[in-house]
């Protein structure tokens, strides 16, 4: 700045100096460049004798470098071999350790698949719980895992719907065979039943024998036959004793039910299966239009009910919850009020005692084999005393029938016995007693006719067949005697009453007949005492007894002995008439032969003949 600024031809001047500045660092150069020159030129000189060497160097550089690589391809092929397999190993266990992840999986699903393939459907259900759980969480991000995650719920329908299928033909197959699970059941109860009677009876045998020798030998030889044949029955039956698991393979049920819990659907399941039992109730207690016809025809109505409800009464014993006590106890009390009007309608066309009876057993075996599962039972033994109302008048129309036969077929005189053999054929049949008469040799005529004993053993055998049904009904002996000494007075003073009434208003009863009813209806009331014994004797309930009724014989006999007396006054009246108007009066007669008239010579004779036919009488 100053050689620009503060004086004049200061740029000279310093020119000046600058190039004196130069020749002095030229002239100091060039005595450094001759200081060095020869070594500069040693240099060059030793540089061109190695140029040789360097060229020779090189072309064996090349030559090494040539085949170094030619040897280091192998090696570089190689090195290159060992990263791809390095990489493959690592690729390798890096699968294997995703494959020891997946595995797990793949097997359990494949499990799921086999289970579902043998139907087993609640383990491949829990399958399901553990690959969601525990196996498809680890392995997620694979695609295939995402679609068996997609798959599960699918797969859980397809048991759902399959098990409900099962369940709908474990409906059909009950529904089939609760008539076979019925009469298995029935059938076992009756066998229980029967042993257990034979046994009491036997035991009430040996402690009576004391006091009723005779009878109890009767009854005991009765009882042994009874109570052998239910042993052999027994042992005949032991090896074929079978329950409703036995006929019915329940385990649909218990699939679905445990099906439906582990998918949180029991109480859908629940609903459901009672929902369809109501609707097979239904069915079940709808009774056939013919039904009551044929036994086979109410057998099959019982086993059917029978059935359906010892299945209810195993599954509510084996499950937890699918049925309840009061769902049965509801379901129970609805059908009783159905069997009950069922009853009542079809017993009511029943015309046959032998089928009232049968129905009777039928209904006192259906009632014990529901009471053994813990059923009430009370309102059928009360239907029972109805139906056996009906039945004492299906029987009085019977014995009607077989009145009106014995009288139609007697000869209305005095039973001739020949020889001893045929009077103790008699008096087996009926209890007569004269002392003279045992005094008289035979041949000899016992003073009734042979409708007496006809009618006292109809008399006893309507006793039995109305015993018959008040057996089994779960009453003292004391209130089936006072049914049979009712049915028995209804039977006397309505049946044989009418019946006697009947005959004796018959237009063909002459009255030598009419003679020999009365003899009859008073050795019929005599029989009566007889026949009271009998019905003690069947009861082992005393005469003595404050309530004991008494037959009404008497009355019976009595009434029918006056309308016979009044029909044989009527009938002589008449028979005298009808002699005074065939009477022939000659009117020209001048005066009596001092004879008769020949029709009053008949009726003399006429009432000679009958007034000794009216000897006989008491």
């Amino acid at each position: 700045r100053s050689v620009y600024d503060d004086q004049p031809n200061a740029h000279q001047r310093f020119m000046e100096k600058l190039d004196a500045c130069i020749r002095n660092h030229d002239r100091e150069i060039e005595k450094m460049c001759n200081f060095h020159h020869q070594g500069f030129v040693d240099a060059i000189t030793e540089l061109l004798k190695v140029r040789a060497d360097a060229e020779k160097l090189k072309v064996q550089v090349t030559d090494t470098n040539r085949r170094l690589q030619d040897a280091g391809k192998e090696v570089i092929a190689q090195t290159e071999e060992i990263i791809r397999c390095r990489v493959q190993q690592r690729n390798i266990t890096t699968v294997v350790e995703k494959l020891q992840l997946c595995l797990p999986v793949l097997e359990m699903y494949s499990k799921l698949k086999e289970q579902m393939n043998v139907k087993r459907y609640y383990s491949a259900l829990k399958t399901m719980e553990q690959l969601e759980n525990l196996y498809l969480p680890r392995v997620s991000q694979y695609r295939f895992c995402q679609i068996m995650i997609e798959n599960l719920p699918k797969l859980r329908e397809e048991i759902k719907e399959i098990s409900m299928s099962d369940l709908k033909d474990f409906l059909e197959s009950i529904r089939k065979h609760s008539d076979r699970i019925g009469e298995t059941a029935m059938k076992q109860a009756q066998q229980q039943k029967t042993f257990s009677t034979a046994l009491q009876k036997q035991n009430n045998v040996n402690c009576g024998r004391n006091m009723h020798l005779g009878r109890s030998r009767i009854l005991e030889s009765k009882n042994e036959i009874t109570l052998k044949r239910t042993f052999e029955e027994d042992d005949e039956h032991e090896e074929e004793v079978l329950t409703a698991q036995d006929l019915v393979d329940f385990s649909p049920v218990y699939r679905c039910l445990h099906i439906y819990s582990v998918l949180g659907d029991g109480e859908i399941f629940e609903n459901y299966y009672r929902k369809q039992r109501r609707k097979q109730a239904r069915l079940v207690l709808q009774p056939q239009s013919s039904m009551h016809e044929t036994v086979e025809g109410y057998r099959r109505y019982f086993s059917q009910i029978v059935g359906f409800f010892v299945v209810e009464d195993h599954i509510l014993h084996v499950t937890q919850g699918l049925v309840t006590r009061t769902y049965t106890d509801e379901l129970w009390n609805m059908a009783l009020s159905k069997i009950i009007a069922v009853l009542r309608t079809h017993s009511s066309y029943c015309s046959d005692p032998d089928l009232v009876l049968e129905l009777k057993n039928l209904i006192v075996v259906f009632a014990d084999t529901l009471q053994g599962y813990g059923f009430p039972v009370n309102r059928l033994f009360d239907l029972l005393f109805e139906i056996r109302d009906q039945y004492n008048e299906t029987l009085l129309k019977k014995w009607s029938g077989l009145f009106r036969d014995i009288f139609e077929a007697d000869n209305y005189s005095p039973i001739p016995v020949a020889n001893e053999e045929e009077y103790k054929i008699v008096i087996s049949k009926f209890p007569f007693q004269d002392p003279e008469l045992d005094k008289q040799s035979f041949p000899k005529k016992l003073p009734m006719s042979q409708s007496v004993p006809q009618i006292y053993i109809q008399v006893k055998e309507f006793i039995y067949a109305s015993l018959k049904f008040s057996e089994s009904l779960h009453r003292s002996s004391t209130e089936i005697d006072d049914m049979l000494r009712k049915s028995t007075n209804l039977l006397l003073t309505r049946t044989l009453s009418s019946c006697l009434q009947n005959l004796i208003k018959k237009p063909h009863m002459g009255l030598t007949e009419l003679v020999q009813i009365i003899i009859n209806t008073t050795h019929l009331e005599q029989a009566c005492k007889y026949l009271e014994d009998f019905i003690s004797n069947i009861t082992n309930i005393s005469q003595v007894t404050v309530h004991t009724a008494r037959l009404y014989g008497l009355s019976t006999f009595k009434d029918a002995r006056h309308a016979a007396e009044g029909e044989i006054y009527t009938k002589l009246n008449q028979k005298i008439d009808e002699f005074i108007q065939i009477a022939d009066y000659d009117w020209t007669m001048s005066e009596s032969d001092g004879r008769a008239s020949g029709y009053l010579m008949d009726l003399i004779n006429f009432l000679r003949s009958t007034f000794q036919v009216f000897t006989h009488l008491p």
